[in-house]
């Protein structure tokens, strides 16, 4: 808006005191100050309104108008009530700089200046990018992107100061304007959005993240209703919400939108439908990817010729490891989503894929070594973060930070299950700079012939799932689940069948676990953990009622913790020297106790024997 806009408004109550020839100038906000020297607030383009508080003699006029000069505010409009006509002193000064000077009539309040400035200037900038949003939309829609959705971004953070990001959902940063969105906020944001949609609430929803307040605008999927909110027929808690809930974007304001405006709310809505194309234009970028890895996974379940499979991987490298100078290595995810109701779980492989895709492309952390494609050194994640250790990465290894995980990541559906087929860059021989496993064994060294090679370790489970286990938690509420299982790294394509039957057996151990979201790795399926899934419930129940119900009640009437107790040392190894100093215990105390529960159970805690069925019992309880 102008200057003589201002002075047009009869209810304002401005008077020209001078500086008529600069009306044309462009207003971009107001502010209110008595300071001697406001300049640290100004940034340019301001109407400035004073009540002269900061006015003691004659000669502050001309210091105070040459600071406003200088800042390069657009006018100053001073109030008539504290001391009645403007002084010709401030007039002069004005005049001297060719600043416009107003005079604000005593009966009108300062806050109704600046409501009507603010209302102005508000206006006009969510028409100027109401107009940029539906060109930039035609852009997107009818060709190639023109900047994708952080032009947009920018725009919002510009024009209308609003802070905005598009992420995932699981907080993974697909873009975003102003300074960057710390993981763990990003995260519980995206699990705010997860929860809220499973619910069935209208978006926007509005959250509190660590004291700030955020709008979360739902990037809805082709048929969804405005916002985000389910369409005709459309059950808040039914199936096409939990076919999306976990594949869904979001665009996440740092701002509370409850009392915005409803041509503001339109403006955002618009935005999401640019990120929607962005959104349908990457999954059909995956569609080669995922037809790769389901043509390769059909070959090594029908039991092809492993010369058949080679042919297809050879096939696949080079789009999933540009640059690749020698054939990868290969890892194998599996992953399943089951959904309860009054019957049976019911799975899905289709949200199975979506929730594995998200998983791969996000928090997981990556090493980089001078082996990489691209020759980079890498430090830590897909998006530039650390990897869960703090250590610069464990997970998935030889991605560039240079190209987005997601375009790695070839994830097919077979049945009930999602499959993902992952890439590792094959290293020369050297020294061994691979993380080993629990245990100190490596990832590649499972006993089928693998061998302990010294290659990067690939893939660990409980890295690919602890930074989205909250936010995929929130998305499958108190009726969903997912497990997921990951195998060792294979050379070679004989080596892929082992690979799919080891991540399917990993997978199934997770399944045993309790927890929204669980996963299991190759290494676990050489100790006991591979066993107990697969003990029958009522022996499962019979074992352990046997062995640690004696102990129960007894402390349940006594409280003598013998069942933390016989935690405690079975964890010691049988150590009463580190039991008793573990329980802040004399040793004579530990071997009371010890004494009391091979007196209850009948067991004698020295033979390696009852060791090993109390520990059992422990681990399945």
């Amino acid at each position: 808006m102008r200057l003589r806009a201002l002075l047009e408004t009869d209810a304002l109550g401005l008077r020209l005191l001078g500086g008529g020839d600069g009306l044309d100038r462009s207003v971009r906000g107001v502010m209110t100050t008595d300071l001697r020297d406001p300049s640290r607030y100004l940034s340019g383009g301001e109407l400035v309104l004073t009540g002269l508080a900061w006015r003691r003699t004659a000669d502050d006029s001309e210091p105070f108008v040459r600071i406003l000069v200088a800042a390069g505010v657009a006018g100053l409009a001073a109030g008539e009530a504290e001391l009645g006509a403007i002084p010709d002193d401030l007039v002069e000064a004005a005049a001297r700089h060719r600043l416009p000077l107003f005079a604000v009539d005593e009966n009108v309040a300062f806050a109704t200046v600046t409501e009507y400035v603010v209302r102005q200037v508000s206006g006009e900038r969510a028409g100027d990018l109401a107009a940029v949003v539906d060109r930039h939309r035609r852009l997107m829609t009818s060709g190639p992107a023109g900047g994708g959705p952080e032009v947009v971004l920018d725009l919002l953070a510009s024009d209308l100061d609003l802070r905005a990001w598009v992420l995932s959902p699981t907080g993974r940063r697909i873009a975003g304007a102003g300074h960057p969105l710390s993981a763990a906020r990003a995260a519980a944001l995206a699990g705010e959005h997860l929860a809220a949609t499973r619910t069935g609430r209208r978006g926007p929803y509005r959250v509190a993240v660590a004291g700030t307040s955020y709008s979360l605008f739902p990037v809805r999927a082709p048929g969804r209703g405005p916002g985000g909110e389910p369409g005709p027929g459309e059950s808040p808690a039914g199936r096409n919400v939990r076919e999306t809930v976990l594949s869904d974007w979001l665009l996440a304001v740092e701002a509370d939108a409850g009392d915005w405006p409803a041509a503001r709310l339109d403006l955002l809505q618009g935005v999401t439908q640019l990120i929607a194309v962005e959104r349908d234009r990457r999954d059909a970028a995956r569609t080669v990817r995922r037809r790769l890895a389901q043509e390769v996974l059909e070959l090594v379940l029908t039991g092809a010729p492993p010369a058949e499979v080679a042919a297809r991987l050879r096939v696949a490298a080079p789009i999933l490891l540009p640059g690749l100078g020698a054939g990868p290595r290969w890892q194998i995810v599996v992953a399943r989503v089951e959904w309860a109701g009054d019957g049976p779980a019911v799975a899905s492989g289709g949200i199975a894929q979506s929730a594995l895709e998200e998983i791969l492309a996000g928090p997981v952390a990556v090493r980089e070594s001078a082996e990489c494609p691209d020759g980079s050194g890498g430090s830590g994640g897909v998006d530039g973060s650390r990897g869960s250790d703090g250590a610069g990465g464990v997970g998935w290894v030889g991605v560039s930070d240079a190209h987005d995980a997601s375009d790695r990541i070839a994830v097919a559906h077979l049945g009930e299950e999602a499959i993902a087929l992952v890439p590792l860059p094959a290293t020369a021989d050297g020294p061994d700079t691979a993380r080993a496993e629990p245990g100190g064994q490596h990832p590649g060294d499972s006993g089928q012939g693998r061998g302990a090679r010294p290659e990067h370790a690939g893939l660990h489970a409980d890295a690919l799932i602890a930074a989205v286990r909250a936010p995929l938690a929130a998305g499958l509420g108190n009726d969903g689940r997912l497990t997921l299982g990951v195998s060792a790294p294979v050379d070679s394509a004989e080596g892929l069948r082992g690979a799919l039957e080891e991540a399917r057996h990993a997978r199934r151990v997770a399944a045993a676990r309790p927890g929204p979201v669980c996963a299991a790795g190759h290494h676990e399926l050489a100790s006991h953990v591979l066993l107990l899934p697969f003990v029958p419930d009522d022996v499962r129940r019979a074992f352990t009622a046997r062995l640690l119900d004696p102990l129960r009640d007894y402390d349940r009437r006594h409280r003598a913790e013998l069942i933390p107790t016989l935690e405690a040392f079975l964890g010691s190894d049988g150590s009463w020297t580190r039991c008793a100093a573990q329980l802040h215990l004399h040793v004579n105390t530990l071997r009371y106790r010890v004494g009391r529960i091979e007196q209850l159970t009948g067991r004698d805690l020295s033979r390696l024997e009852d060791k090993v069925d109390f520990f059992l019992a422990l681990r399945m309880s």
